[in-house]
């Protein structure tokens, strides 16, 4: 009998532990900003990085290779929000806030794009798939190991053409752009990399002459996590014309949105 009760106890426990990690405690941090990004961004992508020995990008690239069909980005899009709204959470831009990006790059209908930070190459290749032919997409990852992920969903998504991916630091490359990768100003910047970058980035695009009048910056995360400097700067300069669009941080209730600025000139 002792060995029978201790099995129940053992599996009751594991039983409930798989409750709270699978549905209660999601269910509970959906609402809480900060509860969400360190339950998914810390505490959950740590457990699975050990019990599976990969990264969480590894396991994003393993959903497209197995979910999505090669050369349909938009199966590729498909593949990656069901994974992370099903399985595990990851900071893209997300099926609802991707929605937003889709209609303003059909609106500006761009023929340059810079996008900062890639990633696992997600909000790439949302835009790259709305692009017109013989348009042009920049995007900056500062991690090597994001960009060896991305290059392969950009290619799963039949997109290599349309899609320069650079590594390196978005302060050291923008000032390049013109000289090295032949781009005299772009119609669209996707603002998605560190936050606190966006304000001095902005600046430095300034300054290197690479927004004309007309060009739209179209920022993520501007409220969770927040970019309350950036935000301060696009909606008090007389150089901007801003619009915010409400919405949700990826997978979760919690508000976000995007912060979508016309540079005047």
């Amino acid at each position: 009998w002792m060995w029978l009760t201790l099995l129940y106890s053992i599996t009751g426990g594991a039983a409930l532990l798989y409750a709270l990690y699978r549905w209660l405690i999601p269910a509970v941090v959906q609402y809480h900003a900060g509860l969400a990004l360190i339950w998914h961004d810390v505490i959950v992508e740590r457990i699975l990085d050990t019990v599976t020995q990969s990264t969480r990008p590894q396991r994003i690239l393993g959903a497209v290779q197995k979910n999505a069909t090669r050369g349909d980005p938009r199966s590729v899009v498909r593949a990656i929000d069901q994974y992370c709204r099903n399985q595990e959470w990851a900071m893209n831009v997300g099926d609802e806030k991707g929605c937003i990006l889709d209609s303003v790059v059909s609106e500006v209908n761009p023929a340059t794009v810079l996008e900062l930070g890639t990633y696992c190459g997600y909000s790439t290749v949302r835009i790259a798939s709305l692009l017109p032919p013989h348009a042009k997409l920049i995007t900056l990852e500062f991690n090597p190991e994001f960009a060896v992920i991305a290059r392969q969903v950009i290619a799963w998504a039949g997109l290599e053409d349309k899609i320069q991916l650079v590594e390196g630091a978005s302060g050291d490359l923008i000032p390049k752009m013109k000289e090295q990768f032949g781009v005299e100003t772009f119609d669209l910047v996707f603002l998605d990399h560190w936050k606190d970058r966006y304000l001095p980035d902005t600046k430095l695009m300034e300054e290197c002459g690479l927004l004309r009048k007309g060009s739209v910056l179209l920022a993520d995360n501007v409220i969770c996590p927040g970019t309350p400097e950036y935000l301060e700067f696009v909606r008090s300069s007389p150089r901007y014309e801003s619009q915010y669009f409400k919405s949700h941080l990826e997978y979760t209730k919690v508000e976000d949105g995007l912060e979508k600025s016309v540079f005047l000139g």
